[in-house]
């Protein structure tokens, strides 16, 4: 597994160039700190960047309430373009950058997998399963993460982490899956294909980085809107406009676009450049326990002995996977 890029030796770091002039030399740069009082310095910052990284999953968590109590039944295609390409424009106003190059073929792709697709996917799994059983279904994601790392980014296999993917998933299937919890077919097709193509996305997110210069609030602008632009003529042929959106419904709708949409996304791919995205992928726990928490608070669901322990082994998963392991070499 790599290292964050908060951790990584600056390539070229600890090598001399013939002619360059040494440590100490007239000219020379200054002697790098000792590496525990660096290291001490950059503790904080890797932790922060996790704190805020979480923000994303705990918003996404509250799709599943926002869309069974708030919003017009039977619209998935416009809820997620309603999140999508407001939130989408407002970024590219405020980040003031258009992809260019690359970027353009990169935005499209980015925004197809992280919102495009997924956003129908999840708003469809939303309507057709109780919260949280829909959002059990994106447990399995840090799992396709580990081994897409692998595979696309040729991270190596870290044990440690993958094993506590399994615990975690476990866990949230114990807080989520009560004997009450109804499957509809349609809904776990969607529920999972929407965690295939974000875990994707998540993974070429981390390949792709982001270009020089470029913030990731207009990153999340550029991958918002062209989810968006895929959505509109979708929505418009397949489901059509809702009859009738009142206070309640746009409250939902700016609460996801705005919260759930540009400031997750933003706070989102800015963590992916700075965590190893296993890491990352494993906060994703945070969205069934939001979603199952509230059902607690809002609906009045209680919490049997094996949902507390579900809790304590999804936690505990999470925590525990954000600090170092065993890797298996290859």
């Amino acid at each position: 597994m790599t290292t964050s890029p908060a951790l990584e030796t600056p390539a070229g770091a600890g090598v001399t160039v013939p002619g360059a002039p040494g440590p100490g030399s007239p000219g020379s740069p200054a002697e790098a700190p000792a590496p525990g009082s660096a290291s001490r310095r950059r503790a904080l910052p890797l932790a922060l960047v996790t704190v805020l990284a979480a923000v994303a999953p705990l918003s996404w968590g509250t799709t599943y309430l926002v869309t069974t109590d708030f919003l017009p039944a039977g619209h998935p295609l416009f809820a997620g373009l309603a999140r999508a390409l407001p939130a989408g424009l407002v970024a590219l106003a405020l980040g003031r950058a258009l992809p260019h190059g690359v970027w353009w073929f990169r935005a499209a792709v980015l925004g197809l997998l992280n919102i495009g697709f997924f956003f129908p996917f999840l708003f469809i799994s939303a309507a057709h399963l109780p919260g949280g059983v829909a959002a059990t279904l994106g447990a399995a994601q840090p799992l396709l993460v580990a081994f897409l790392a692998v595979a696309v980014l040729q991270e190596k296999l870290v044990f440690w982490r993958l094993a506590w993917a399994v615990v975690g998933a476990v866990g949230v299937g114990f807080v989520v899956l009560g004997r009450s919890a109804g499957l509809d077919a349609v809904g776990v097709l969607a529920g999972l294909a929407g965690t295939a193509s974000m875990g994707l996305g998540v993974v070429l997110t981390k390949k792709w980085g982001r270009p020089a210069g470029v913030r990731p609030l207009a990153m999340a602008g550029w991958q918002l809107t062209a989810g968006g632009l895929f959505l509109l003529p979708l929505t418009l042929l397949v489901e059509g406009l809702p009859a009738d959106v009142g206070p309640r419904a746009l409250g939902g709708y700016l609460w996801l676009g705005l919260v759930g949409g540009l400031l997750a996304y933003a706070l989102w791919f800015w963590a992916i450049g700075k965590l190893p995205v296993t890491r990352a992928s494993l906060l994703g726990f945070l969205s069934p326990l939001m979603a199952a928490g509230l059902g607690v608070l809002v609906k009045g669901e209680t919490f049997g002995p094996l949902q507390v322990v579900g809790l304590v082994l999804a936690f505990g998963a999470m925590l525990l996977g954000q600090l170092g392991g065993w890797r298996l070499r290859r």
